[in-house]
């Protein structure tokens, strides 16, 4: 083992020396798992550490410099390559104090003296710049103290603070300072400017910090982010954001923060931040987007991350704390007086925080709390007399029925909600109506629900639609009867209402939609019946025909109304067909015909000859433009089912090869990145498979530019699975052959996510074009050396693979697997003397190559033999005694230039076989075989 190690050290050293980092470090490493020498050891980690450096990894390179110190003190090459990374990493003390010890080990050392006298350098100008920055963070400080002073030279200040707070050196100068002190009274101050600039300076102070969080206060934070002015209300949330980070982050870690100083039991702490976050919500003294806020950030930092994680403690506390605060804000009717201040987005923020809360919940008992806790609330209200109380009580329902349905369903069959929800739809007070028609809305979701209003409550929904003068309950029952319209989905045999009436009801919306005098929240309700009318064939091609709806559409999602998002989402994935459909089997059609049972059927408008032409017609609309807004929101509202929806329509629209070009130009590329990290498991999928055809088709680099194309790796691997389908496997595939081709450095990234034996597993498949594309991906990724020397492994048939595939019928096969061969056989030639062990029939296969119809086969075939040859003279005789001479005769002659490399390499063959004596050249240039 010893042996084996040293001698890939000294292979390690001859890579590094002749400038092959890369490989130096891996014959490194390797050494370093199978040496069993402390000494040894201590050597590979201080070459390791020069390769480090060579890469400027410098913090690898101080722990690999420190590792080699530990065995050996006087390791006077171990301690300089320490000194140079501590230098890089900016901990120059420390750096300073290793070159003394190597300058005193070896005083005559004239690199170790220009180090020092370079760290002696910057010690001293860092210790100036430290002394400068303090006068300048003091300096500042009273001028932002000086109420005298002129207001554009204190909010210069406050700039110059957030731009110095950005910097480690910057950041400790103002905490030391008692700057935090200092930002806190900033905030207190009724200048907007002023306040910003306190904001985002303790941002930086925080970021990474959780011991300075403590020092910020919640309480003066809370009150910022109820401010009225939107800005600052938003700087407040994600300042609280960047403490939450500093503490989760924080508990991660043994050392907490980059000072390394940790905060006494920091899960107190969060707590205690969102004990006041709770507290604001049903604060009268909040404003709506304050409440917005705090909503937003519960939704964020509460729920568990992944449900792996088996601790929901956090969940429980908060339902345990603030379930009744949540839904005493989603109760709230705006109309009513008393209430807390309230966006329109604030009840779908409600409906999204308690759906992830009870989403979170591990049990059977944990669930029932939760609804035991929602009944008891509901029943509470509803059963006061007053009428403000049981709005509440409906409204509240509401809430849920849009959130954790479940919960919603329970408390809508409560003794009385139905009733009195149908008995409020015909009161005389517009709020009350409005309350009741959108309970109505949300309860008719349940086929048997929708079907009981069906029978009762439609007759009144049309009334309200007809004869209300109010445009609010006009609407909304609209949205009504467009939901029950649409109780048979897609199947075209079910029909709620009379032939034309979901047309007619499609028109409406629309009009309402286009008519910008109505206010945005009108407006999105119209959205919201076309969410559901768009199910029917017909209504998607009437809507895609009008081009002021669609763009009237695409407006409102790119606005501050962000409610909007799902009905849209939802909207564009009907008239794009892009849910998914299950197909009947045929024989269980007949059968079900034969049972008299109902059987779905398809409307012929859903074609995908129609689908095609609808798309063409939202990518003219600029629905492109319209998803990249949306997947910029930053709200609960956009859900991980709302980005599902985004997902489904951008792959429906890079469906077409010619229409790719287009949605990449618009950003539908960039878009698709966040949503194969933040969806739905149905939605990473759909998004990934549209990364897939963008790649295929697209040349990466101007699709993904800079490091964006890194990021396309990981959600293409995960296409290689099992649950994924043989398209998407496919698809996926072809991209990584299309990025394995570009750079060594996405050949990495493809090989350390763990894609190489996936790949090759996809090579046995028995579909001929996954099998051919999977071979394909492995030709290009056997560029990377990694990926060569898995061929040398011993007892590995991958060579036999390739072999046997190069004489499959399979003409694409053939061209990747003989590719492959062509390329190994050129960078291993000891992988040549294997070729004749993996099958009798290997010349049969060469030589079928060589004279193959096809102009690329042949180019393999010839430039497998000739490394065969070079490689090898045994093997070179052999070819010689076979056809293969013949042939290779053939091809050295000629004049066409199209044939000029394959005429090379086959006159490249018979020089080879001359040199080794095994032919001799007759006039005219005539080869014969030697006896």
């Amino acid at each position: 083992m010893s042996q084996d190690s040293s001698t890939l050290r000294e292979e390690g050293n001859n890579h590094f020396k002749a400038g092959d980092v890369q490989q130096a470090l891996s014959c490194y490493t390797k050494a370093l798992k199978i040496s069993d020498c402390q000494s040894e050891s201590a050597v590979l980690y201080r070459n390791r550490a020069a390769c480090y450096l060579k890469l400027e990894d410098h913090t690898k390179a101080e722990a690999d410099a420190t590792k080699a110190l530990d065995v050996d003190q006087g390791d006077v090459k171990a301690r300089f390559r320490r000194a140079q990374a501590l230098q890089k990493l900016g901990r120059l003390d420390q750096a300073f104090t290793d070159a003394q010890k190597c300058a005193q080990l070896e005083p005559k050392n004239k690199a170790f003296q220009d180090l020092l006298r370079q760290l002696g350098a910057q010690i001293q100008q860092k210790a100036a710049q430290l002394s400068s920055t303090d006068s300048r963070v003091q300096q500042m400080f009273k001028l932002l103290l000086d109420s005298s002073a002129a207001v554009s030279d204190r909010q210069k200040a406050a700039q110059n603070l957030v731009v110095l707070s950005r910097e480690d050196a910057g950041a400790e100068q103002i905490f030391r300072n008692d700057g935090v002190k200092l930002l806190q009274n900033l905030l207190d101050s009724q200048q907007e400017d002023l306040i910003l600039s306190a904001l985002r300076t303790l941002v930086g102070l925080c970021t990474g910090h959780q011991s300075r969080v403590s020092d910020v206060g919640m309480d003066r934070l809370c009150g910022v982010m109820a401010s009225a002015a939107s800005t600052v209300s938003l700087s407040a949330c994600h300042l609280i954001q960047v403490m939450f980070e500093a503490l989760t982050e924080g508990m991660k870690k043994e050392i907490r923060g980059k000072d390394e100083a940790i905060l006494p039991e920091p899960s107190r702490e969060l707590r205690s931040m969102l004990r006041h976050l709770i507290d604001m919500l049903p604060a009268s003294s909040v404003s709506g987007a304050g409440r917005d806020s705090a909503i937003n950030l519960l939704v964020k930092q509460v729920p568990r991350k992944s449900l792996k994680n088996p601790d929901n403690s956090l969940t429980l506390w908060v339902i345990d704390q603030g379930l009744k605060k949540i839904l005493e804000v989603a109760g709230t009717v705006p109309e009513v007086k008393g209430g807390p201040p309230l966006t329109d987005n604030t009840p779908m923020s409600c409906s999204v925080l308690l759906n992830k809360l009870y989403d979170d919940l591990k049990s059977d008992k944990e669930r029932e709390n939760f609804n035991k806790l929602c009944e008891e609330y509901v029943q509470y209200h509803f059963g006061c007399s007053d009428m403000e109380s049981k709005l509440r009580a409906i409204q509240t329902v509401s809430v849920l029925l849009q959130g954790p349905s479940d919960v919603g369903n329970r408390t809508l069959e409560l003794s009385g909600i139905m009733d009195a929800v149908i008995s409020l739809c015909a009161s005389e007070n517009i709020s009350h109506q409005q309350v009741a028609v959108e309970a109505l809305i949300h309860a008719a979701g349940k086929a048997k629900r929708a079907s009981f209003i069906t029978a009762n409550g439609v007759a009144l929904l049309k009334e309200l639609y007809k004869k209300s003068e109010n445009d609010r309950i006009r609407v909304r029952a609209l949205v009504g009867l467009c939901k029950l319209g649409s109780a048979g989905g897609t199947d075209f045999s079910m029909k709620q209402f009379a032939e034309g009436s979901t047309l007619k009801l499609a028109k409406q919306c629309r009009k309402w939609l286009c008519n910008e005098a109505l206010p945005p929240a009108s407006r999105r309700w119209a959205i919201e019946g076309l969410a559901y009318l768009t199910l029917d064939a017909d209504v998607k091609e009437d809507l895609v025909e009008d081009k002021k709806a669609l763009q009237a559409m695409f407006e409102l999602a790119k606005s501050e109304d962000k409610t909007v998002l799902y009905a849209v989402g939802s909207t564009l994935v009907n008239c794009t067909n892009s849910y998914d459909v299950e197909k009947p089997d045929p024989q269980m059609v007949e059968l079900a015909k034969y049972a008299k049972q109902h059987v779905p059927e398809e409307h012929p408008k859903d074609a995908q000859s129609f689908v095609g032409k609808r798309v063409v017609k939202l990518l003219e609309a600029g629905v492109v433009s319209a998803l990249v807004c949306m997947v910029k929101q930053e709200s609960p509202v956009l859900t991980e089912a709302c980005r599902e929806c985004i997902a489904r329509v951008i792959l429906a629209l890079v469906e077409r090869q010619e229409d790719r070009g287009l949605v990449v130009a618009q950003g539908g590329g960039k878009a698709l990145l966040p949503l194969v990290s933040e969806s739905t498991d149905q939605g990473k999928i759909k998004a990934a498979q549209a990364l897939a055809k963008i790649t295929i088709t697209s040349n990466p680099e101007i699709a993904f530019p800079g490091e964006r194309v890194y990021e396309v790796v990981r959600p293409l691997v995960s296409l290689l699975a099992l649950d994924c389908t043989m398209l998407q496997n496919f698809e996926a595939l072809m991209a990584l052959t299309n990025l394995a081709g570009i750079s060594e450095r996405l050949r990495q990234k493809i090989i350390k996510e763990k894609a190489v034996p996936k790949i090759e597993g996809y090579m046995f498949e028995e579909h001929d074009m996954v099998r051919a594309a999977a071979t394909e991906c492995m030709c290009n990724l056997a560029l990377s050396s990694e990926v060569q020397k898995c061929y040398l492994a011993p007892d590995s048939d991958r060579l036999k693979l390739l072999v046997l595939y190069s004489g499959e019928d399979d003409e694409r096969l053939r061209k990747a697997a003989s590719g492959t061969l062509a390329m190994l056989t050129g960078e291993m030639p000891e992988l040549c003397t294997r070729i004749p062990d993996t099958t009798s029939h290997w010349l049969e296969i060469f030589q079928a190559l060589l004279l193959s119809e096809s102009q690329d086969l042949r180019h393999r075939g010839v430039v497998i033999v000739m490394n065969l040859m070079q490689a090898d003279k045994s093997l070179a005789e052999k070819l010689m005694e076979s056809e293969a001479l013949e042939i290779l005769s053939v091809l050295a002659k000629g004049d066409d230039p199209k044939q000029a490399s394959i005429q090379k390499a086959a006159q490249r063959c018979l020089d080879l076989a001359l040199e080794y004596g095994l032919i001799q050249s007759n006039e005219g240039g005539v080869n014969g075989k030697t006896m």
